[in-house]
């Protein structure tokens, strides 16, 4: 069997590595003919790594407390402006063209609610488990309300409610080691409400 390359791949790791390597390279016999300037290069490359890899573990610390500190400033600011906008459109002078200069006037949402359809996606995991994943409408809905079909089944049994997708259908198998289809559909709600057309049945192949 063939062996992998000796050197690591990761940065902290091939740091240690070569630590080692000068290590035990200082200490090699003189008889394998290594020179004395080729260890000063190893000693040379080390103390540099070591200096950048400092950098490098700097500069990453001043970077997450930079995007901290734009992200603070960046809420802080955007209730600011939240306030003022709150403030001024109620004003009588205010217009419509001043909200679209301003840039406080929100994108049209064309999505009609009452026409939206879930999109599932079945994914069959081992021992019958089903995973349903859906969409949310962008956050427009709460979830969906789900329900199945199984062979023997009288109708549609309803499976549950479903904020966080996927849904884990985790029911055991009808006949233990038989690979069985189930249908699944489901419908928005919106608080305790059902919201627009139920989506289209897929079926998946749950197995053993």
């Amino acid at each position: 069997m063939p062996l992998q390359d000796f050197l690591p791949k990761k940065q902290d790791a091939y740091l240690k590595w070569h630590d080692k390597y000068l290590k035990e390279l200082k200490l090699l016999p003189a008889g394998f003919g290594i020179a004395a300037g080729e260890v000063t290069q190893v000693q040379d490359d080390n103390d540099e790594l070591h200096a950048k890899m400092a950098a490098v573990v700097d500069a990453d610390a001043a970077a997450k407390v930079a995007h901290a500190d734009l992200n603070a400033i960046i809420t802080s600011s955007q209730a600011t402006a939240r306030g003022q906008a709150r403030r001024i459109k109620p004003n009588p002078a205010y217009l419509p063209a001043l909200g679209e200069k301003m840039g406080i006037v929100g994108p049209s949402d064309s999505t009609d609610i009452a026409q939206a359809q879930p999109q599932l996606k079945g994914t069959a995991k081992p021992g019958g488990v089903v995973e349903i994943g859906s969409d949310k409408l962008g956050g427009l809905v709460e979830g969906i309300h789900l329900s199945s079909q199984r062979d023997g089944d009288s109708g549609w049994v309803f499976l549950g409610t479903e904020t966080h997708p996927p849904y884990v259908d985790n029911r055991p198998l009808l006949q233990p080691g038989k690979p069985e289809i189930r249908r699944y559909k489901a419908i928005f709600y919106l608080g305790k409400t059902e919201v627009g057309l139920a989506s289209d049945v897929i079926e998946v192949t749950a197995r053993p």
